[in-house]
């Protein structure tokens, strides 16, 4: 009997988000808010987002098509293909089949998976999908790849400045030099209503902001509990932030990371852990008594955690921060970001180190896992690959106004059929698939900007 594939994860990763951006200082002016609400009050930087020429499947093929191009990968190498997505094309016909496109020349029609959806924990289920067909008796040799991609919009009003675009494409398989630890790792579901879209006719989500952020810290408190059981479990010793050298979290926004590696410090204070020192024992004990639920709404609790965990914020979770505050939301994308950030940042010395991540849905799905680093040139080769800082540097400022009127723009779009996009080809990169027209019957059509265009359809059976 042949051994089962040993070290699964991530053998190869791209990143893929639109061009076009608003800068978040200068949408705060245009807003009329107080200076600093956007950039210090949400802690973002960026807005990246989608003309009409764009949505969730173009930015899908371009992120996958890279991936395979880059890496040298045969079509015929892959076995199964996951998207993670909450961006709604098509009520049936998921998105991964609109990617079968580009493994038709190669007569690959036998690949596995669909879609995942739960808000932007669905990009965490393709990839534990992906890392268990692997792993399993199914597994046939080949790769997997995981697909995380949205485009998140908002109607007018406080909510609009957490958007963002982009997409992560993450090749599966064995001996990888990132290494998911499958037996560590805490889950948390519930039913909540703090960010939902019952409305199939608007691309716009229904938001409660006060009890989505109280729902995501208090999964936050419920993953990591049960991930420190496990791995009290195999390891024979209580874990604490001293045992992970890097913390990634899900970011609708970067305010919410920071209060959310803060309530991971205040739980190691609570279960006696030595990461937390005598000095930030003293200022928590007054707040030792709060039940669970009363920690989550005390304000002096959230200030005073914060300060605690500021310089292991900086140290364990800002090198992961850079694409999700230049960016904003990707939804299923943005904790692939803040992985694809860190690889960026540090690949030269990761090998050996372990790294938490932290997946949030709302609705709500939640989990908490960590992962391994094992090769140090294989890191580079990925950091290398990816070029990030030469696709920020492509990118190119929109005002604010012309932000809202594209937004606007889309609206229109929004479900509807028989239409041309209208919005410039010069705000694509060379490469990027685009949409070239919505017909009668609303089948999409994607071609890839480049000197020779290569025509790919979309066109449902």
């Amino acid at each position: 009997m042949a051994a089962r594939p040993q070290n699964v994860g991530i053998l190869a990763m791209d990143v893929y988000f639109p061009a076009s951006y608003v800068s978040q200082e200068e949408l705060e002016e245009h807003d009329g808010v107080s200076k600093g609400k956007y950039t210090i009050g949400l802690g973002q930087d960026r807005l990246a987002f989608c003309t009409d020429l764009e949505d969730v499947i173009s930015m899908s093929l371009t992120v996958v098509k890279s991936l395979l191009e880059k890496y040298e990968i045969p079509a015929d190498r892959i076995g199964r293909l996951e998207v993670g997505s909450e961006t709604v094309i098509d009520k049936s016909k998921a998105i991964k089949t609109s990617l079968m496109q580009l493994f038709e020349d190669s007569g690959n029609g036998d690949i596995e998976g669909v879609d995942s959806t739960n808000a932007c924990y669905g990009g965490t289920a393709a990839l534990q999908n992906c890392l268990n067909w692997v792993e399993s008796s199914a597994w046939d040799g080949r790769y997997a790849i995981v697909v995380a991609a949205d485009s998140a919009v908002y109607a007018e009003g406080p909510a609009r400045p957490t958007g963002g675009a982009g997409a992560v494409a993450m090749l599966i398989g064995p001996d990888a030099p990132i290494v998911f630890e499958r037996r560590l790792s805490g889950t948390h579901m519930a039913n909540a209503y703090d960010f939902y879209k019952p409305n199939l006719a608007s691309e716009y989500p229904v938001v409660d902001g006060k009890l989505s952020q109280t729902c995501y810290l208090q999964a936050v408190d419920s993953c990591y509990r049960r991930f420190c059981l496990k791995y009290e479990k195999f390891a024979g010793k209580p874990f604490t932030l001293s045992d992970a050298s890097y913390v990634i979290c899900h970011a609708p926004y970067n305010k919410l990371v920071q209060k959310s590696f803060a309530r991971l410090v205040y739980n190691d204070y609570l279960r006696n852990a030595s990461f937390v020192d005598e000095e930030a024992g003293a200022r928590f004990q007054p707040f030792a008594i709060l039940s669970p639920t009363d920690s989550l709404l005390n304000r002096d609790l959230e200030k005073v955690s914060q300060e605690v965990a500021k310089k292991q914020y900086n140290e364990k979770v800002g090198p992961t921060t850079m694409l999700p505050k230049e960016l904003g939301n990707m939804y299923c994308a943005s904790l692939y970001a803040g992985l694809a950030t860190l690889v960026h940042n540090k690949s030269s010395s990761l090998d050996g180190e372990r790294i938490l991540m932290f997946s949030y849905g709302s609705g709500l799905a939640a989990s908490l896992f960590s992962c391994k680093f094992t090769g140090g040139q294989k890191l580079s080769e990925i950091a290398e690959k990816m070029d990030i800082v030469a696709k920020l540097d492509s990118r190119i400022a929109v005002t604010p106004k012309e932000f809202v009127e594209t937004m606007h723009l889309m609206e229109t779009r929004y479900g509807a059929k028989d239409y041309t996009p209208i919005s410039s080809k010069s705000t694509l990169r060379p490469s990027t698939f685009y949409i070239t027209q919505v017909d009668a019957l609303y089948r999409r059509t994607y071609e890839r900007y480049q000197a020779k265009l290569e025509k790919v359809e979309a066109n449902g059976v």
